[in-house]
């Protein structure tokens, strides 16, 4: 008779199934009390966070898997409310849609608290640091004090990447339960950002491993060549991590044994000073 496997064992073989649409997802909710339509409407607002230009009807409905029908009275409505400007079919954010975010990081306790700290170890460091915490799988930044750019994609506050191949994503990510880490791996694909990423799930867990023992995550070239990054987590009072702040910095003058040596006590101490004002 065949033992069950316990909820730890590795799901790598299992061929991940497609993800479902965004469309599909909202579909799906059988909730009486959840309203679709809202749904759809924050879904075409978020169909714009990747695109660097107007974004058509037909272009959105892709993304999302929403009807064309839908995402134009989405559009309508949005327009109307001042969050979205049109020129023919081709329509584009108003910057009143920064309204939205903004009452989460003029609320929230970690990102109120958290400016002082990161300006003081960008100054400390004369590198740009970041805090960061894990929404639906990717990293997004909610505080950072850039000192230089050392990234291709300019990252300020909202800015969302993976987390698997990040120095934030993997301190969050060692923190997963076993079977929450089961789930992330079955419904993330691992794709090389570099020639450096690491996308072999077994290999993945073991860094994990890693940085939960250590306490610390090290990003050599694997989301963007010629980036280097060092993390470590934020703690709530109940010992939860809550966020992770990180350092980065070019990897010609920067090398791992500096982030090792150099960064990581600032970041330790900035995120044990932050941890005090946290719940």
């Amino acid at each position: 008779m065949s033992k069950i496997p316990p909820a730890h064992t590795p799901v790598a073989d299992v061929a991940p199934q497609p993800a479902p649409s965004i469309a599909e997802q909202i579909d799906a909710m059988t909730d009486p009390s959840f309203m679709t339509s809202l749904a759809r409407g924050l879904a075409v607002i978020q169909a714009f966070s990747d695109a660097r230009k107007p974004q058509t009807i037909a272009s959105i409905s892709q993304k999302t898997g929403i009807p064309r029908a839908a995402v134009r009275r989405c559009l309508h409505t949005l327009r109307e409310l001042g969050y979205v400007d049109a020129e023919l079919n081709n329509f584009a954010l108003r910057p009143k849609v920064l309204t939205l975010g903004y009452s989460y990081l003029s609320s929230t306790p970690l990102t109120v608290s958290a400016q002082p700290y990161l300006s003081n170890i960008s100054r400390t460091l004369n590198e740009s640091s970041s805090l960061a915490v894990l929404d639906e799988d990717e990293v997004l930044y909610v505080a950072r004090a850039s000192t230089s750019r050392v990234m291709s994609v300019a990252l300020n506050a909202g800015s969302r990447l993976p987390a698997y191949c990040t120095s934030l994503g993997r301190v969050m990510l060692a923190q997963l339960s076993p079977v929450q880490l089961d789930q992330y791996l079955a419904r993330t694909t691992l794709r090389p950002m570099t020639e450096h990423t690491v996308v072999d799930p077994q290999r993945l867990r073991e860094i994990l491993a890693g940085v939960r023992q250590s306490g610390y995550a090290v990003n050599n070239e694997e989301l963007e060549l010629g980036l280097r990054s060092i993390a470590v987590p934020v703690r709530g009072a109940s010992g939860t991590v809550l966020a992770a702040l990180n350092v980065g910095a070019q990897a010609a003058r920067v090398s791992v044994q500096q982030l090792e040596n150099e960064f990581l006590p600032v970041l330790i101490r900035g995120a044990a000073d932050l941890s005090i004002l946290l719940p």
